[in-house]
Formats: C-alpha cells, sequence, structure tokens
C-alpha cells in the first residue's frame, strides 16, 4: 500500500481544515505498523483515505499497485472487498446474524457459494479460537470474543491489508491483551499486514513500525527491532 502527496481538506466556517497534509507513506507486506497522534492530528482521516472510505483532495493511493481512486465507485467498492479488511473499536457486528454469519459475508459478497463461504468462515473462527462459538449472536458473546469475530471477519477473504481504527479501545486492559498478541500472532504467521490508529502505547510498542502525526503531517517514521 502506498499514499503519495494526499491532502484532504475540509471546509470550517469562513477557514479550511487541512486534515491531511500532502502525506506520503508505503506499507510493505507483512509489515505491523502503528499511527499514534493527539486528537485532531488527522489520523484517523488517512486511515479513511488510505481505506478508501473518503477521497483525498489531491494525491493518490495504490492498493497492489492499482489506483485506489480516479476509478468508478463500483471497480473502488470491488478493490475495497477484495484486497482490505477492516476491524472498527466498536466492532460493526450485525446483531441479528451469528458470528460465522457475519464472518462470511465478505466472502458472500464476493461471489462465492453458500458452501464455501461457510467452510471459510468457520476455518476463520478456529483461527481466531471461537470456532465453538460459530451459532452465538453478538449479543451471547463477551466484548473480545466480539472483537475476534470481527478480526475473523476481517481476515477471511486474505485480504492484502488489515485497517484497525482503535482496535482495542472498547476493551479492558487484559482483553485488549489477547487481541493484540492475536493481531502478532496472525501477522506472524501469514505475513498478513496491518496499519493501526491507536492510542495505545502498548500496541505501537508491538508493532514492527510507528507513524506519528501532528496537525496532518507524519512527523516521525520509527522501526522498531525485536530487542525492543
Amino acid at each position: 500500500m502506498k499514499a503519495s502527496g494526499v491532502w484532504k481538506l475540509y471546509p470550517s466556517g469562513e477557514s479550511t481544515v487541512q486534515a491531511v497534509r500532502g502525506v506520503d507513506v508505503s506499507i510493505d507486506v507483512g509489515e505491523m505498523v502503528a499511527i499514534m497522534g493527539p486528537s485532531g492530528c488527522g489520523k484517523t482521516t488517512l486511515l479513511n483515505i488510505l481505506s478508501g472510505i473518503d477521497e483525498p483532495n489531491s494525491g493518490e493511493v495504490f492498493v497492489n499497485g492499482k489506483p485506489l481512486f480516479g476509478i468508478t465507485d463500483d471497480e473502488r467498492t470491488n478493490m475495497r472487498s477484495e484486497h482490505l479488511g477492516f476491524i472498527f473499536q466498536d466492532f460493526n457486528l450485525l446483531p441479528v446474524l451469528s458470528a460465522c454469519e457475519n464472518v462470511e459475508l465478505p466472502l458472500l459478497l464476493l461471489g462465492y457459494s453458500a458452501s464455501q463461504a461457510r467452510s471459510g468462515a468457520l476455518d476463520a473462527l478456529d483461527s481466531v479460537g471461537l470456532g465453538d462459538r460459530a451459532e452465538h449472536r453478538p449479543s451471547e458473546l463477551s466484548g473480545g470474543q466480539q472483537q475476534r469475530v470481527a478480526v475473523a471477519r476481517a481476515l477471511v477473504h486474505k485480504p492484502s491489508v488489515i485497517l484497525c481504527d482503535e482496535p482495542t479501545g472498547n476493551l479492558d486492559s487484559a482483553t485488549s491483551n489477547e487481541i493484540l498478541s492475536l493481531l502478532k500472532q496472525l501477522n506472524k504467521e501469514h505475513s498478513t499486514t496491518f496499519l493501526i490508529v491507536t492510542h495505545d502505547s502498548t500496541i505501537a510498542s508491538h508493532c514492527s513500525r510507528t507513524l506519528r502525526m501532528s496537525d496532518g503531517l507524519i512527523v516521525e517514521d520509527s522501526i522498531h527491532t525485536e530487542e525492543e
């Protein structure tokens, strides 16, 4: 994933807020990258642009060498569905569906058969330790279990990059550590690329790299070694 010269401007009364200002960033395959910074620094806006949710005023984003913007809405939707996975702070599970039904949705949207989608969803739930909770609805699961379902949904179609917005923000510290360990395991075993917006320095310390933002700019790009 690569962004080049990305700007995002928002009108605010008689002035204009420069939420993201000419950002260049490249995320390599298998990296686990944290984006940190104070509230209002532009980190969530940048994540939304990299995920195709928001369109930049200028600049380019490439996923697997293909442009994410300057294409039709349908083409962008297809690219996001095929190449990107998403994990949110609020889980965003559909309450009327079972864990398995939530997880198989990305596969069904990609045109998999019902049996293929069900098999893939069960495998993904097994990989996050929830194979025995496949038929439970979100209301029957703890917060940590719901986030594990969300992780399974994000990885079920084997995306190039999984983008996370405060993935442990609604969890207690013990459960947060469990989710962090799970993400690290998936990153290490499957070379899954993660881009994580977080306020939690513990999460950042376990990533391979941290981008720090201030006033719409990346002001620091730190590589972490295993010894750290």
